[in-house]
């Protein structure tokens, strides 16, 4: 029997935070373009440690959310012939490796900003709380590998059957919360970790992957001219 606060979190919460997500980030850009920015602190640091850092990190995410994405809101793996326990052994494979290595340049990133005192000073609450909160959501992610390996080693996918199900219900504005009160309970806290991304997105730096610069890698270099003159 569903039960009104997983109907809530499950069925009501995922289009609060949707809401949110996508008016807050229009309402961000029409009033606040001067903020619509990474605030990136790079200057600040090594340039050989942001290096590694950032780019453990976005690799790690980027796989992770491109993994989820085609997942579960995809057939793309069954268009090329993998049935369901290959399609889990997979998941757990890249979700694994991408997880650990986000983790990685997350956790880098955050004793950067914790630990460095230019860093910190520079920083806003909110970036520390929306790093906090992403890698709260990976530990969750990690953490529904232990049920997930097990499972697939039994060629047992229902779980993983079912979020597709429910991920798909949702994404179709035809929520099927009752279909995730049987699922283990991290899954359904890494579930309620990820909603809540989306709903402090238009608070936070994520709000540049808006504007993702696909030019980046071959733009010229820009030229920055101090405002002192000097005095002949």
């Amino acid at each position: 029997m569903n039960s009104p606060w997983n109907t809530f979190f499950f069925g009501v919460y995922p289009y609060i935070a949707g809401t949110i997500f996508l008016v807050g980030s229009v309402i961000r850009y029409e009033r606040e373009q001067g903020g619509w920015t990474s605030f990136s602190s790079q200057i600040l640091a090594s340039r050989r440690y942001m290096m590694w850092a950032s780019n453990l990190w976005h690799i790690g995410i980027l796989t992770l959310f491109l993994g989820h994405f085609t997942g579960f809101l995809t057939n793309i793996l069954e268009w090329f012939g993998l049935d369901p326990v290959e399609h889990q052994w997979l998941a757990a494979s890249a979700g694994i490796t991408a997880g650990v290595v986000a983790m990685i340049g997350g956790l880098m990133l955050l004793l950067r900003r914790v630990l460095d005192p230019k860093v910190r000073y520079a920083s806003r609450p909110m970036d520390i709380i929306i790093l906090v909160w992403l890698l709260i959501t990976l530990c969750f992610g990690l953490g529904t590998q232990f049920v997930s390996v097990p499972e697939v080693l039994h060629d047992h996918v229902q779980n993983m059957e079912t979020l597709i199900h429910y991920v798909r219900s949702i994404a179709e504005f035809q929520a099927q919360p009752q279909l995730v009160l049987s699922i283990p309970l991290i899954y359904k806290i890494h579930m309620f970790c990820g909603f809540t991304v989306f709903l402090l997105f238009p608070f936070s730096r994520l709000v540049h992957i808006w504007t993702a610069p696909f030019n980046y890698m071959i733009r010229p270099y820009q030229i920055v001219r101090s405002k002192i003159r000097s005095v002949i």
